[in-house]
C-alpha cells in the first residue's frame, strides 16, 4: 500500500509503502525512477524497516531536525 511520495529532481521519487514479506510487515522507503514505458520502477536504493526500527528512525530524524539551522 502506498503511503506517500516525495518528488525528487526530474521524474525520480521517494515512495513510502507498507508491505508484507514472509508474514512480517515492513515500511519500505525507496527511490523510484520512470522507465521508458512511463512506469515508476523501484531501485536498490532504499530501506525496509520493521515497526521497531521505524520508531527508532523517527526518533533519530527528530534529533537530526533539531540540529538543523532555524528557518527565518
Amino acid at each position: 500500500m502506498i503511503i506517500g511520495e516525495i518528488q525528487k529532481i526530474g521524474t525520480d521519487k521517494i515512495i513510502v509503502t507498507v508491505k508484507e514479506f514472509k508474514g512480517k510487515t515492513y515500511v519500505d522507503v525507496r527511490n523510484f525512477f520512470e522507465n521508458e514505458q512511463g512506469e515508476m520502477v523501484p531501485t536498490k536504493k532504499g530501506v525496509s524497516l520493521t515497526p521497531e526500527n521505524l520508531d527508532e528512525l523517527i526518533r533519530l530524524l527528530g534529533e537530526a531536525k533539531k540540529q538543523l539551522p532555524k528557518e527565518t
